[in-house]
């Protein structure tokens, strides 16, 4: 069955068939959305593996690899084919501003990298997923693959895509987020197993790993679409943070487990995953209007944390530093003979016998304009 009977045709973006799995062909399911309607994409293609034949530990036992053949292309310009068909239907839904992250291994990731850059997208990062607990190379003629790597491109490149920088790093014990994160491979009960006890899907991905993406790179209430669904993961890590998504999966029988896991989802509460605003997103505030409000007074001196500079703060919001006038930023960095500096951070006054850095007074401005 074709997924495009399945979807709505309407513009209206109110019409996407949210929170759903649609069983059918990933082109043709994304055809059938209305353009630029979703805000983030995050994609986990077949790898072509090209697998020539099976795979088995030192003891001979059978290793349980990627045979499937949703994996298997007749030759690497079918794969580039394939991957420049959804890769253009993925870009037409993406809103002006979106995003996609794509996943893949040495097999493909270079291939759809170049694709990516062919079709206008704009490369933001490379991410390498170190794996905790990889799977041996029981041949040993090559070293452990022992990382996957993810794309994450915005949809242009004057595109204004989210990311969360400060929320990451508060997260990183106050350090940025670096672009290698170690997380482990999908085991134990988040597993998905049958009947038999054997894995449901091959390549089911860590919910550690999609939600990392979706924090860092959504908002709450953004709609996710992942065109290659599999067993549910970025659906299940979407409805527990407060995110929608749209699930495209050819596979009936992956697209009735990933129901069932979704299901038994419970969202948390929103205070577990709410976007706390980023200084970027914050209202602009001159210097002048703490002069304005008494919080600094015209006269009074301000120094660097170490006192080791001392400036004036003028009537105008400006700063004197022996016969120099200008910003607190401009003044700050005169001051150490820097091309730039954040006079925020760096300027201090004097209050209840110790220094107030500039900012946190700042931070009052911005706490009064947010109560009225």
């Amino acid at each position: 069955m074709k997924a495009k009977s399945l979807l709505h045709t309407s513009s209206t973006p109110q019409e996407l068939p949210l929170d759903q799995v649609l069983v059918g062909d990933c082109v043709a399911a994304m055809e059938a959305l209305p353009p630029a309607s979703v805000d983030l994409i995050f994609a986990d293609p077949p790898y072509n593996l090209q697998l020539g034949g099976d795979l088995r530990r030192p003891d001979d036992s059978l290793v349980d690899a990627v045979d499937d053949d949703w994996d298997k292309f007749a030759s690497f310009s079918d794969y580039d084919a394939f991957t420049r068909a959804w890769l253009a239907a993925a870009r037409r839904v993406l809103k002006p501003d979106g995003a996609l992250w794509v996943i893949g291994s040495y097999h493909n990731i270079f291939r759809v990298g170049a694709t990516l850059q062919d079709l206008g997208f704009w490369m933001l990062n490379d991410i390498v997923w170190r794996k905790a607990n990889p799977m041996p190379n029981f041949r040993g003629r090559r070293f452990t693959n022992a990382h996957e790597t993810l794309i994450w491109a915005a949809r242009g490149e004057s595109s204004k895509y989210t990311f969360h920088y400060e929320a990451l790093k508060g997260g990183n014990d106050d350090l940025q987020m670096r672009s290698d994160w170690y997380l482990p491979l999908c085991t134990g009960e988040e597993r998905l197993k049958d009947d038999n006890g054997a894995k449901v899907h091959p390549t089911q991905k860590p919910e550690a790993l999609l939600a990392r993406v979706l924090l860092s790179a959504s908002n709450p209430g953004d709609v996710v679409l992942d065109p290659f669904f599999g067993t549910g993961t970025t659906g299940a890590v979407a409805k527990a943070l407060g995110r929608r998504f749209i699930g495209l999966e050819r596979d009936p029988v992956y697209a009735k487990a990933a129901r069932e896991r979704i299901a038994a989802v419970t969202p948390l509460a929103p205070e577990a995953f709410s976007t706390a605003p980023s200084k970027r997103s914050e209202p602009r505030v001159p210097f002048l209007s703490l002069v304005e409000a008494g919080l600094v007074k015209a006269g009074e001196t301000v120094h660097d944390e170490k006192r080791r500079y001392k400036a004036v703060v003028r009537a105008d919001g400006t700063l004197l530093l022996g016969p120099a006038v200008g910003s607190i930023h401009k003044v700050g960095a005169l001051a150490q003979g820097l091309p730039a500096c954040n006079g925020w951070t760096f300027w201090h006054v004097e209050r209840q016998g110790g220094l107030t850095v500039l900012d946190a007074l700042r931070g009052e401005i911005r706490a009064q304009m947010a109560a009225a």
